[in-house]
């Protein structure tokens, strides 16, 4: 049965979550790794929600054992972290979402979805674009941080596009985040634009992204082999945003 299983009892009130599963670029989870290492934030909850593979993970110097998608928590900053280490396979039911969402919703939990734009041949001297989409009244979150809106018609896939689809569905408050990205390798300076621009406002958190720039060659290595696994993985398996002239 679908459930988020509490490791440790936490105390929030009217949290934000960062959402942070494998796409385009790796966007959300690289900035989402981030958030959980600056803050050492708490593990709190494993996710066993349908479409997460059954496989164990385990850390360098530790004998401890880790599902593959938790929840990290951190109190002081009303802060909480989806982390994955693995691709999850295209939510066509949408158990997965039905999962998050209504866990979410319990715990009057506001999402921050994530998603890559993939763009060919991105300036490293330009700054990445950011744009965001809402759900229920998460809108004037966005324009109280003067953050844009899309530039075209498009559409979110993936696991955070059937995330995005069930908070509209059920119109709770919830925001999408896109952020250009490089389409084949992971991208640590679109993670820190949406870290700089969108994530520290809207959660109200202030965290350092230089390490980001610093060692980003270093990232690109670490998170090389899982956004390999993303390319190879069908286009609507994958979490991206993406025009809708594409399919026109």
């Amino acid at each position: 049965m679908a459930s988020i299983r509490i490791k440790t009892e936490f105390d929030l009130d009217d949290p934000t979550l960062v959402e942070g599963l494998p796409g385009v670029g790796l966007v959300g989870k690289i900035a989402t790794d981030h958030l959980v290492d600056a803050f050492d934030m708490e593990y709190v909850a494993s996710v066993d929600c349908q479409n997460i593979p059954r496989v164990s993970v385990y850390e360098e110097g530790t004998r401890d054992i880790l599902p593959p998608v938790r929840l990290y928590a951190d109190e002081s900053r009303d802060l909480l972290a989806l982390q994955s280490d693995v691709p999850l396979a295209r939510d066509t039911g949408g158990e997965f979402a039905d999962c998050i969402t209504e866990w979410l919703t319990d715990n009057d939990a506001t999402p921050l979805y994530l998603s890559g734009l993939p763009v060919q041949n991105l300036d490293p001297a330009n700054v990445p674009e950011v744009f965001g989409i809402a759900s229920g009244d998460a809108a004037s979150r966005l324009d109280a941080q003067d953050i844009g809106t899309p530039p075209e018609r498009g559409l979110v896939s993936g696991p955070t596009g059937a995330l995005i689809n069930r908070a509209a569905e059920s119109d709770i408050d919830a925001i999408g985040l896109v952020v250009e990205s490089d389409p084949q390798f992971p991208d640590p300076a679109a993670s820190k634009r949406l870290l700089d621009d969108a994530i520290e406002p809207l959660a109200d958190i202030d965290v350092s992204t230089e390490k980001l720039v610093e060692e980003a060659e270093q990232i690109r290595e670490q998170k090389k082999r899982l956004a390999e696994r993303m390319q190879e993985a069908e286009e609507e398996e994958s979490t991206q945003a993406r025009p809708m002239r594409m399919f026109q």
